[in-house]
Formats: C-alpha cells, structure tokens, sequence
C-alpha cells in the first residue's frame, strides 16, 4: 500500500527546497491548494495525473517523488476512490490506485439518459483507451468517427484526437474507459 504521508513528506521537501509557497506550486502544476495542501499531509491520494502535474510543476521526473523501491502490490480501497460529480449529473470514479511511473486509469462512468460528457481533447501521441459498456447505450466519436455501444460491447481507440461519450438513450448508461495518456515531454530548462 503506498505511504500517502511518507509521499506527502517528499512533497512538501520538495517544494521547501524551491523556496515555492503551496500557492506557487498549486498555480505551476494546475492543482488547487487544498488538493495539493491535502496531499502534502498525506489525507487524499492522489491520482496519477495529479501526481504527474506535481511533478511537473515542482520541475522533477515523477520518480523522484516516489520511491524507486516502491512496493509491487498497491491497493486503492473503495472508500479512498476519488469520485467526480460533473454538470448534468454525469459522475466518475477513478478505480485504479497511485502507481508511481505508470500514467493507467481505469474508471467507472454513469451518464444520464439524454447527456453528453462533452468532449476531451487530443492526448499526447502513444496515448490508449480501451471502453466497455456494462449497461445502457454509449455513444462513442473518436475525432470524424462516431460509434454506438451496447451492454458488452468494447472498442479500443487510439486517444491522440478528440473524442467524446453521449448517452443517447433514456436509461443510464454506465461504462468503464480504462486509458494509458502520455503526457507531452517538456523541454529541458538551461
């Protein structure tokens, strides 16, 4: 199970080291103070993309905040899953715990009957999604191609062009989208 205190501690050690004020920090990586506040005490775990903008914003490789040695078994209990209520009722739980290194997210989605999550933009190149419906009728565009999904039905796309999630139906629609998104490598400072 990974140590969000010991995690935290890096943080904040980190951040110290640069002379960055939590606000400094929240602004540079795109993370709010308290998200940011809470993980330097160790109360919230992160998820991985957050911990990539931590990173990012504190200017050091992902790894350096965690530890190399890290253990093999990391476990996300159910009560720790990061749940986002989103406009219109659309709601995400992200299923998959912290893994230092690794940009994976698996996670639960629920939209509406008649409801669009809207649409995400292009991921860095060597990005994946994978999605699979459990129940309802999912609507799928992936850059100029849209799909219709049915309880069961699964798609794989590569997720380095826009793409978007309808429910055109007038029962929920509850799908999984388990994705690999690379983030853009950042030129090196002088």
């Amino acid at each position: 199970m990974t140590d969000l205190v010991e995690l935290g501690r890096r943080i904040q050690a980190a951040r110290l080291d640069r002379a960055l004020t939590l606000q400094a920090l929240a602004e540079a990586a795109s993370v709010s103070v308290s998200m940011l506040s809470s993980v330097e005490r160790g109360q919230k775990a992160p998820t991985i993309v957050v911990l990539a903008r931590i990173a990012d914003g504190l200017g050091v490789p992902l790894t350096e905040l965690v530890a190399a040695d890290g253990p093999r078994v990391v476990v996300r209990r159910a009560a720790e899953q990061d749940v986002v209520d989103e406009p219109g009722g659309w709601q995400r739980t992200i299923l998959t715990p912290v893994v230092p290194g690794v940009n994976f997210e698996w996670i639960r989605s629920t939209l509406p009957p008649g409801r669009d999550a809207g649409e995400f933009p292009a991921y860095a190149p060597g990005s994946h999604e994978f999605v699979v419906v459990q129940s309802g009728t999912l609507r799928l565009t992936v850059g100029d191609t849209s799909l219709t999904l049915s309880p069961g039905d699964s798609v794989y796309f590569a997720a380095d062009v826009p793409h978007s999630y309808a429910n055109p139906d007038t029962v929920a629609c509850t799908y999984y989208v388990a994705a690999l998104v690379m983030r853009p490598r950042r030129p090196r400072q002088a």
